[in-house]
């Protein structure tokens, strides 16, 4: 299959290249777009064929379900059986943007999206390029990253193009993504709404808009023997090619480890790379040092972490070491990728 790139402007969007990405669509073909948190690779998401077509293009485990995503709030009472009131409010104060809403889904959406769960995740995608292709497809659009299944996900059109040229249709470049992180996912099926996958809204901003609400114990570390209700939740997931350690502590004490590290790693004759904050990168030993941001400018740090990763499997590294973020707020995604991404591996010298 020859993948159609075509680089389209945000500010200047190019109407008939949006046209051809919704007939693509429409038609049962796959085409990746950006959305303000990662590149989604788009098909109809009541085609259960077109939607089989993501599966075999990221290697994606067939029970784990997809996002699908609308271009207007109107658009969901199509797909789902009740909206309450918690819903409501979230969809009020934070649609369009990084919110993903869990419903009790009607029968028009099929079994393929959902990984036969009754349920259906859905959210509007903030940015303008993904809102028009789904606006003029006039579908729902079936969405999940746009990399191959277990890959850190793709915030850059390049990354898209690595993973996935030759296997979907098209590619629309329209820049970085401006979160880096995937959705914020909660379900509000039940009375008090549970998060299922931290993202850019976080849990404090949900509870300023509907009061108190739950954490799913899976998005702690735990074994596989998980029925995910949502994306990210039971596969490994972000990974790079290298080993990843996440090393917690006082940033002192973690530099040192660190690099007592890179020093035995180096010994055994293994390429090290180390992902370090603007405070620290002057004090490691090692060659291959990324810096991800300012270890205070969460927001930084979340729209940064998946680039570094793949530009550490670019230059090919063994082992990756990385300091532990603060779980704070935004924080608490990015910790949260991060250690999926390292398998849960993480040394704690606290």
């Amino acid at each position: 299959m020859k993948t159609i790139i075509h680089r389209v402007d945000i500010t200047k969007i190019d109407n008939n290249i949006i046209n051809d990405a919704a007939k693509t669509i429409q038609e049962g073909g796959l085409v990746a777009f950006p959305t303000e948190t990662v590149y989604g690779i788009g098909a109809n998401a009541l085609e259960s064929n077109a939607v089989s077509k993501i599966y075999t293009a990221k290697g994606r485990p067939s029970d784990n379900p997809l996002i699908v995503h609308v271009s207007d709030k109107e658009d969901v009472k199509k797909y789902v059986k009740h909206i309450g009131d918690n819903a409501k409010k979230l969809m009020d104060e934070f649609w369009p943007g990084p919110l993903t809403l869990i419903f009790e889904k009607k029968d028009i959406i099929p079994d393929s999206i959902t990984g036969g769960l009754s349920t259906v995740a859905i959210r509007i995608p903030s940015h303008n390029i993904a809102r028009e292709i789904i606006r003029v497809a006039n579908r729902p659009v079936a969405a999940p990253s746009a990399n191959v299944s277990g890959r850190p996900s793709p915030t850059m059109a390049k990354h898209v193009i690595s993973d996935l040229d030759g296997k979907i249709d098209m590619i629309i470049d329209g820049g970085d993504c401006e979160i880096g992180l995937e959705s914020t996912v909660v379900d509000v099926t039940e009375k008090i709404p549970t998060i299922l996958r931290p993202g850019g809204i976080t849990r404090n901003m949900i509870e300023q808009v509907i009061g108190h609400i739950t954490i799913d114990p899976a998005i702690k570390p735990s074994g596989e023997k998980l029925i995910p209700k949502s994306p990210g939740m039971k596969y490994r997931h972000y990974a790079p090619n290298a080993d990843l350690i996440v090393v917690k502590g006082e940033s002192k004490e973690v530099v040192e480890h660190i690099n007592n590290l890179v020093i035995e790693k180096k010994k055994q004759g293994k390429k090290v790379g180390v992902i370090a904050t603007n405070q620290t990168k002057d004090e490691y030993t090692c060659e291959n040092i990324i810096v991800i941001g300012d270890r205070f400018n969460s927001e930084e740090i979340a729209a940064n972490l998946f680039k570094v990763l793949r530009e550490f499997d670019e230059i090919e590294v063994d082992n990756i070491y990385c300091e532990a973020f603060s779980n704070k707020d935004l924080g608490t995604a990015t910790m949260n990728r991060l250690l999926k991404a390292a398998g849960n591996k993480i040394v704690d010298l606290r």
